[in-house]
């Protein structure tokens, strides 16, 4: 992890490992390894490069998001972990979709068959129209291909529309073992459960097939190639009662409250729990963060970077890594300091954009473009110290 040399990701690795097993009394996960291959890595996220670059559902500033398609290039292009959010079919399964409304993410549209399946829906009270993947069977959603989700910004994508299905996660972590094998090298994997407490009201709980998985492919122990991740800190509870893979919370704007929240009657929003206090709370269960860059690089009225906030120096107070989410290379996603021109769809100064994040020292950072991100980490890697600490 080496920003400032090895000792300091000794130091904030053990710190971690201390926070994630003595404060919540985890017991190891289970030992048993994939036939298929196994998910263990030799000293777990210790062992990643620093500052770690992460495929924000895959390569999907150039791929459909969501498919092995999408997958394959980011792993291709070097990303050092691949990111995947999990829904559930009708039945059971769990698939690899950014929502469980998949109108806008595959062709469903275009079957007459599934016209009746439309319908609108409140999601963690937000109404929302579509189609669902908790109203297909496995076997329907097959039947389905995967396409741009904004073709309006990403019009080159679009030729890559109807390439793939939408994959299971089971169909990802063997894509991951066998391509662990092929590079003798383990394909770490970053995993989301969507919308845990809508599902688990439908019958449909994200965190016990996940853990299932992750044991029958290896990947459920301390040391396993593999990070959990959700907006919901009840989740992450959960899962560290299932697996000892190292976890995630995952924060939003700072003025929101997790869902799962909402339903508890629990008062604390996001800004609470970016405090010290909030942060110490977090590492009884949670080995990291995943928060918005706006809580530690704000943005003005003008779309443009404000001071620093303290999170970074907070969150590694309480042994937190910190992958903040998501770097982009179009003007429409970037701060106002780096566009280029006045097209939205247009690449700005993605690369200065980049490296400002690095400047803050966080440990790693979700894109759509890992070719950047990667580009940008290299002159963190190593020996470089960020200008604030």
């Amino acid at each position: 992890m080496t920003q400032g040399g090895a000792a300091r990701r000794t130091v904030l690795g053990a710190a971690v490992l201390a926070a994630g097993t003595g404060i919540t009394g985890l017991a190891a996960g289970p030992a048993a390894a994939s036939a298929e291959g196994g998910g263990h890595g030799e000293g777990g996220f210790r062992d990643l490069p620093y500052p770690t670059v992460i495929g924000h559902r895959g390569a999907s500033g150039y791929r459909p998001e969501h498919t092995l398609g999408s997958y394959q290039l980011a792993l291709d292009m070097g990303a050092d972990v691949i990111e995947q959010d999990l829904v559930p079919t009708k039945d059971g399964h769990l698939v690899c979709r950014h929502e469980n409304e998949i109108g806008g993410t595959t062709d469903v549209a275009d079957h007459p068959e599934f016209a009746g399946r439309r319908t609108t829906k409140s999601v963690d009270g937000v109404s929302v129209t579509g189609w669902f993947t908790e109203d297909f069977t496995l076997a329907e959603l097959k039947t389905l291909r995967a396409k741009e989700r904004i073709p309006a910004v990403r019009q080159r994508n679009t030729l890559y529309d109807g390439q793939w299905a939408v994959p299971t996660f089971e169909e990802v972590l063997r894509w991951a073992n066998r391509e662990s094998r092929r590079r003798d090298k383990q394909v770490w994997l970053h995993v989301e459960t969507k919308h845990p407490s809508y599902f688990r009201t439908l019958g449909l709980g994200l965190e016990e097939p996940l853990a299932k998985l992750l044991r029958r492919y290896g990947r459920d122990r301390r040391d396993a190639a593999v990070f959990l991740q959700s907006f919901e800190p009840s989740s992450i509870q959960r899962l560290s009662r299932l697996v000892s893979a190292p976890r995630v919370v995952l924060l939003s704007a700072a003025g929101t409250r997790p869902w799962d929240f909402e339903l508890a009657k629990d008062p604390r929003t996001v800004a609470d729990l970016v405090k010290p206090e909030g942060l110490r709370w977090i590492a009884g269960f949670a080995q990291g963060i995943g928060p918005t860059m706006d809580l530690i690089l704000p943005r003005d009225a003008a779309g443009k970077l404000g001071t620093p906030t303290t999170l970074v120096k907070d969150a590694h107070a309480q042994g937190l890594l910190l992958h903040p989410y998501t770097a982009r290379n179009e003007n429409s996603f970037l701060p106002a300091d780096f566009r280029k021109g006045t097209d939205p769809t247009a690449y700005g100064d993605a690369l200065a954009a980049f490296r400002t994040y690095f400047e803050q020292g966080i440990d790693g950072i979700f894109t759509d473009n890992p070719d950047t991100g990667l580009l940008a980490a290299e002159a963190f890697r190593p020996g470089r110290r960020p200008v604030n600490r």
